[in-house]
């Protein structure tokens, strides 16, 4: 079991693709939010132990939905990365001291090490090249840190966003164990799984190389 190798070019065309069809929707994805999603989204923070030392990087960050529940934690420091340049102009906007990634994670030139946290939530189907943006993440993670793989809305929402959006979108993984083997090459161990009817929480945790 792995993921899937794709070319540059498969890459390139897709996240073109994403980045339009979310600029152009950006609207969708602001406030007032569904019932209960804003609760769910805190369980899922709450999940990332973030403490006030932590360098904090939201993947997929959108117009920023996660941010204000971030901020109550009180890291030292939160990026934003989205392919969308629109929806994280909107971030800088209303959260001036976040600082902006605009691109693909896997292309991402942090240093080694240097993050404590990174949420990827309700954009992990999104990702095209898995394979590099989870080694990516591997070597920006410092050790005992946490990566978060969530959706507020569950697993099978994915099945009704397949059929609505432009472009292929993955599953979750389904289980623990299905976890363990696909994130431990890129040196993450599973430390949390929930996976509930409105909720999917998937916490790795990077591990001494």
């Amino acid at each position: 079991m792995g993921f899937r190798r794709i070319s540059d070019d498969q890459v390139e065309q897709l996240d073109r693709l994403q980045s339009e069809y979310f600029s152009k929707y950006m609207h969708l994805f602001d406030p007032p939010l569904p019932d209960g999603v804003l609760e769910r989204l805190e369980r899922i923070v709450a999940s990332a132990h973030i403490g006030r030392t932590d360098v904090v990087l939201d993947m997929g960050a959108g117009t920023g939905i996660l941010i204000p529940v971030i901020r109550k934690y009180n890291p030292t420091l939160i990026y934003a990365n989205d392919l969308s340049r629109k929806m994280l102009n909107s971030v800088k906007e209303r959260y001036p001291e976040v600082k902006i990634l605009h691109g693909d994670i896997r292309d991402l030139e942090l240093p080694d090490k240097c993050l404590d946290v990174i949420l990827v939530n309700a954009c992990y189907p999104n990702i095209v090249d898995k394979h590099r943006s989870f080694a990516t993440m591997g070597r920006m993670t410092e050790t005992g840190g946490r990566v978060v793989v969530s959706h507020p809305m569950g697993r099978e929402f994915i099945d009704f966003l397949q059929k609505k959006v432009p472009f292929p979108l993955d599953d979750f993984p389904d289980s623990a164990a299905v976890a363990e083997e696909l994130f431990a090459p890129y040196g993450f161990r599973v430390s949390n799984f929930v996976d509930e009817d409105k909720l999917y929480i998937l916490t790795l945790e990077r591990v001494e190389a």
